[in-house]
């Protein structure tokens, strides 16, 4: 019998997650399949900081932040499945591959973040992942990336 599905609230995230805004960018996860997956949301509105120059006039999400809120929705997930909520888990990256953009995204939009690791195991260090945004079902970004992971308590 597989284990149900977890979730995690932006209080729960904030208990793992050490970001807050305006670098806390992912708002729920709404699937973690234990370390092996998550989903994540991400509700992109105009008054984030990033559209007053990002451009004027025509606000994209820089790809950046695209690829930041897929690794904080991975932390989210290694931080439920190693029940760390307030643990002080701090996570880095390592690497960024395979990265590719294929659609703008913008204010009014909802990026969803899709994680599968690729490698890494509980109370492992090092973690490598498959990341997908989408909006609507249309593909926004893509990459693999690796990340450090250290557990303080």
């Amino acid at each position: 019998m597989t284990e149900p599905l977890k979730t995690a609230d932006i209080q729960t995230i904030q208990e793992i997650l050490p970001h807050r805004y305006p670098f806390l960018l992912v708002d729920k996860v709404v699937e973690i399949d234990g370390f092996r997956s998550a989903r994540g949301i991400k509700n992109v509105t105009m008054n984030e900081p990033h559209f007053q120059g990002h451009f004027p006039g025509v606000p994209i999400m820089p790809g950046v932040t695209i690829v930041e809120a897929m690794a904080q929705t991975s932390g989210v997930m290694i931080g439920v499945g190693a029940d760390q909520a307030g643990a002080d888990l701090l996570i880095y990256f390592m690497s960024i591959d395979k990265c590719k953009f294929r659609r703008k995204v913008i204010p009014g939009d909802v990026l969803e973040m899709e994680v599968t690791t690729l490698r890494g195991k509980p109370g492992g260090k090092v973690w490598k992942f498959a990341g997908r945004a989408t909006v609507d079902g249309e593909l926004a970004a893509e990459c693999e990336f690796s990340a450090m992971v250290d557990m303080k308590s």
